[in-house]
């Protein structure tokens, strides 16, 4: 038997094409691959162009039957999205997906897709084609409520039973801080209080949770129906949150009933309160003690202000006496004691009876750091005031103070306005019925509490006005008259007229939540 010697050349065989007689490589459709276009399209079902609708307002695409997705142009999820619009890709195996550019303007969309699929017998065809995705407007049922502004699931009504609306302001700066209005549809202020309307009752429910974390507060929720479907068993409810804030305000004076006084430290029936945040911050002027009433345990043991910033007298400081620690009066079983104030010993006189009378009032403060002989000092007069209060009547009247003096007065309130070098923002709301001359003096009287208290301020965002900045410089030098320093302002921001529009205003004008910190 005679073997072959050396390489042995194999040549492949070649057939002609059945349709145009070219030399091809055997195939199951014994035909070329022009041939086999000509005659099999992979593509017949799968269309060439389809339709998206996209909203303008919240700019989402909407996923069929009634879902809207945040897409950007030319990301991985708005090629799912259109590749699920596709309805013939189930029968053919997807092998790569892109985007050709087209102008963002043009409202149309291409995707470059390669498939490919088993035809005549088993031979397997490649195949690339475009498709064209037009963008038509269409706005989404969230957009749809928000432009109708009548429209809302559930309202958040907020009410407190006080005189001013200083605590209502710094609510407010607070929501302003966190976002906690984003999602309000509407927002409306009259004299009871602030309406927050919303499209969800979660969207509520999350600003009742965040109101109940920053002040005292309690609430109660109702809903009212509005439509019922028999057929399916469904319906449709508006929900309301009623919230009631703390009549309680900072630098009020109130009474606490003996047994509750005594279970926070002995602390004394007269107090004055100093802070109000998650929980309500008081002092005795006379012993410097002092004690936190949180939300829960006030609304067990509720007591009401008997007076406000409104009633106080303006009283000019004669003599003061600073009281030394080993010269206080222990209290056994007290609380902790203030470091941040100094009891004093004061004697004043009405500033309205100032060389008419030579009658001192003798009364022991908490305000001993501040005042010296001469100054300003504001008070309650209780021996000429008309108190109706409960706990009241139990004091012993030989423990009751002729004045308590509450804060120091810095006068001539319209020279603070013109030097204020600051502003604040305020929510975009609908004014109904609005008292527009005591919320001015309300709102000022605020401004004043921020200048005066460093920590009350530490929460609220402080914006510095351009306009007075060359004021403020020139009554730099104006003595001991507080005020909020340049490092503690933010630098306000004007971006764009879209985002002025997103729900804040100035207090002068429209602005966007966006600020920088004044190096």
């Amino acid at each position: 038997m005679e073997y072959l010697q050396g390489d042995v050349t194999r040549t492949e065989g070649t057939i002609l094409c059945c349709l145009c007689e070219t030399p091809i490589a055997p195939n199951p459709a014994n035909m070329c691959v022009a041939c086999m276009r000509t005659q099999v399209d992979i593509t017949e079902g799968i269309p060439k162009q389809a339709t998206i609708y996209f909203c303008k307002s919240c700019e989402r695409y909407l996923q069929p039957p009634a879902h809207w997705v945040s897409c950007s142009l030319e990301s991985r999820e708005l090629l799912a999205l259109l590749l699920k619009k596709l309805k013939g890709l189930q029968k053919v195996t997807l092998i790569d997906a892109s985007f050709v550019w087209t102008e963002p303007h043009s409202k149309r969309i291409k995707v470059k897709l390669t498939i490919q699929k088993e035809v005549l017998g088993g031979a397997v065809l490649q195949q690339v084609f475009v498709v064209e995705f037009t963008v038509n407007y269409q706005m989404c049922d969230d957009c749809h409520r928000v432009e109708a502004k009548d429209f809302w699931k559930a309202v958040v009504q907020i009410r407190q039973k006080a005189t001013h609306k200083k605590t209502f302001f710094y609510v407010e700066q607070l929501m302003l801080k966190h976002r906690s209005h984003s999602k309000a549809l509407n927002i409306k202020q009259h004299d009871g209080g602030l309406d927050f309307y919303f499209a969800s009752k979660d969207d509520a429910r999350k600003l009742v949770e965040f109101l109940s974390s920053v002040i005292p507060c309690r609430f109660k929720t109702s809903q009212r129906l509005i439509s019922h479907d028999i057929h399916n068993n469904t319906y449709n409810y508006k929900y309301t949150f009623s919230v009631e804030i703390s009549p309680v305000c900072k630098e009020d004076i109130v009474c606490l009933s003996k047994k509750f006084a005594g279970s926070i430290g002995n602390l004394g029936q007269l107090c004055i309160c100093t802070k109000v945040s998650n929980s309500i911050s008081l002092i005795n002027p006379a012993t410097l003690q002092t004690a936190d009433v949180p939300s829960n345990m006030y609304w067990k043991n509720p007591f009401s202000s008997l007076c406000t910033y409104k009633q106080l007298t303006e009283f000019i400081v004669l003599q003061t006496e600073r009281i030394e620690e080993r010269d206080r009066r222990h209290i056994a079983g007290r609380g902790s004691v203030s470091a941040k104030h100094q009891l004093a010993d004061v004697w004043v006189q009405k500033s309205q009876d100032l060389g008419m009378t030579d009658a001192q009032i003798h009364c022991r403060t908490h305000l001993g750091h501040l005042l010296s002989v001469g100054d300003s000092v504001l008070g309650f007069d209780l021996t000429h005031a008309n108190i109706n209060d409960p706990n009241f009547s139990t004091i012993n009247s030989e423990f009751v103070p002729d004045v308590i003096l509450v804060k120091k007065y810095y006068g001539n309130r319209q020279k603070r306005n013109r030097r204020r070098a600051w502003k604040l923002r305020t929510l975009n709301k609908e004014l109904n019925n609005m008292d527009t001359d005591s919320t001015n003096t309300d709102y000022n009287q605020f401004l004043e509490d921020l200048e005066e208290d460093a920590e009350f301020r530490k929460n609220v965002n402080i914006y510095l006005d351009r306009s007075k900045v060359n004021v403020a410089v020139e009554s730099s030098d104006e003595g001991e008259m507080p005020r909020v320093s340049l490092q503690e302002m933010l630098d306000d921001l004007h971006l764009t007229d879209a985002e002025d529009a997103s729900g804040m205003d100035e207090a002068s004008g429209g602005g966007v939540d966006e600020a920088t910190t004044m190096e």
